[in-house]
């Protein structure tokens, strides 16, 4: 796993010193962290573990291994299972192989989240299968960043908000997060579909140069289906998506262009545009997609059992983080929100924002010391005013930090004084309730 993912650490620096969740969060508590840190431990990377990238079903053996991995890892701190089933290889697990795997995360007190399988044609049936997985393993489902996606399923968002409504009525425990915005930002490898993944990125890579396989790719993402979420049918077209991260240092000057300002640079058809692209990049490049309705963001922001998250890893206007041209959620979320949901839309009143900032989201992750200013709860507070915050990122110029947050304070320790970051680092990593030392 390691050599095959090293181009990603290489990209940003980093060597892959660990091989188990304890060894990677005793790495991050040496270093040092700015901010608190919590993981769930991924389905995908335990059967990565045991199985590699292939489209292949484990033996009972292996599936075995795999729990066995993920109970080291809840007992190391994780605070739940988590799955991204858009992503190669998992797509290749099948339902019973997740609820088996939920099942022991429930046992350490950990919850289940979940990109789910479809987020598009799809996704009452992908919905389905979260809340199946939920019941069977007797697990709390998190559905992460809610969304309705593609042109053909914008209005949908009330049938899908009246589906959780109602499994939570019927007891099961189910919430969801969102970061309010109409693009997503993902691989580019994604628009191709699951089956020229098996293997990973370099037969994927193989694939797309061979002239009849590109061909079958090209007709499969040509057609919609219900099989997988084909988001080359689900986009307005390819001005709608964003180049956002590139790992070839000669495609930098593509940062920030559409692809279809690509494919008029390259004399190409849009398809075959983000097929050498991704040739070109060894499937690495990421990419922003606008593919959602603003009436179906908002509806989702504003149900009380919705929280927010931003998505994103960290970054920087500074560094190597600054070179990427990330979507705008990375540095703009929380602050866009108060901005245009509170003060100018008044869809949300400030006491909910927060709410959904921070206690909502520390409840679901079971921190209980956490959330909410209380007499012996840790420090996390910030402050700021309402009345000036506001967010300066757009998909233009992406790496612009917000304006009028003044003051950040983890565990009690300034980390933004007066509007400018102090260099200290008390964070700690958090670790779920089934932690064994």
């Amino acid at each position: 796993m390691v050599r095959a993912d090293q181009a990603g650490y290489a990209h940003y620096g980093v060597t892959a010193d660990w091989r188990t969740l304890r060894e990677y969060l005793a790495r991050i508590e040496k270093q040092g962290i700015g901010i608190n840190f919590a993981t769930y431990v991924g389905a995908t990377t335990v059967r990565r573990m045991v199985l590699g990238d292939d489209d292949r079903q484990p033996s009972a053996d292996q599936l075995a291994q795999m729990r066995s991995l993920l109970e080291e890892s809840m007992r190391a701190g994780a605070v739940g299972v988590s799955s991204a089933l858009e992503y190669a290889p998992a797509p290749y697990a099948k339902t019973d192989e997740l609820i088996a795997l939920a099942t022991v995360a429930s046992r350490y007190g950990g919850i289940y989240a979940t990109h789910m399988r479809s987020e598009g044609d799809a996704i009452m049936a992908a919905l389905d299968e979260a809340l199946r997985i939920g019941r069977e393993a007797d697990i709390p489902v998190e559905i992460w960043h809610l969304k309705v996606a593609g042109k053909h399923n914008w209005g949908q968002m009330p049938a899908v908000v009246a589906k959780i409504d109602a499994a939570r009525a019927s007891g099961i425990d189910v919430s969801a997060n969102t970061y309010a915005y109409t693009a997503w930002s993902n691989d580019l490898s994604a628009f191709i579909p699951p089956w020229a993944h098996d293997g990973g990125n370099v037969k994927l890579i193989a694939r797309l140069k061979d002239r009849a396989q590109r061909e079958r790719i090209r007709q499969d993402m040509l057609h919609a289906s219900s099989e997988w979420d084909n988001e080359w049918d689900e986009m307005p077209g390819p001005e709608a998506i964003i180049i956002g991260v590139v790992h070839k240092p000669a495609l930098k000057p593509l940062l920030g262009k559409t692809l279809a300002q690509v494919a008029a640079l390259w004399k190409k058809d849009p398809m075959d545009a983000l097929f050498d692209l991704l040739i070109a990049d060894d499937g690495l490049t990421e990419v922003a997609v606008f593919g959602m309705s603003e009436s179906d963001v908002a509806l989702a922001l504003q149900q009380p059992w919705v929280s927010v998250d931003n998505d994103s890893e960290g970054t920087s206007p500074e560094g190597v983080l600054g070179q990427d041209h990330p979507h705008p959620r990375a540095y703009a979320t929380f602050p866009r929100i108060l901005r245009k949901y509170v003060r100018e839309e008044h869809k949300l009143t400030l006491e909910d924002a927060i709410r959904k900032f921070a206690a909502l989201p520390a409840q679901r992750m079971r921190l209980i010391d956490r959330g909410v200013l209380k007499e012996g709860m840790w420090a996390d507070v910030v402050i700021f005013d309402p009345a000036t915050i506001q967010d300066r990122a757009t998909f233009e110029n992406p790496n612009q930090l917000s304006e009028g947050m003044e003051y950040v304070l983890v565990n009690g320790v300034p980390v933004i004084e007066r509007g400018h970051m102090t260099g200290a680092l008390p964070g700690r990593v958090l670790r779920g309730a089934g932690y064994r030392p």
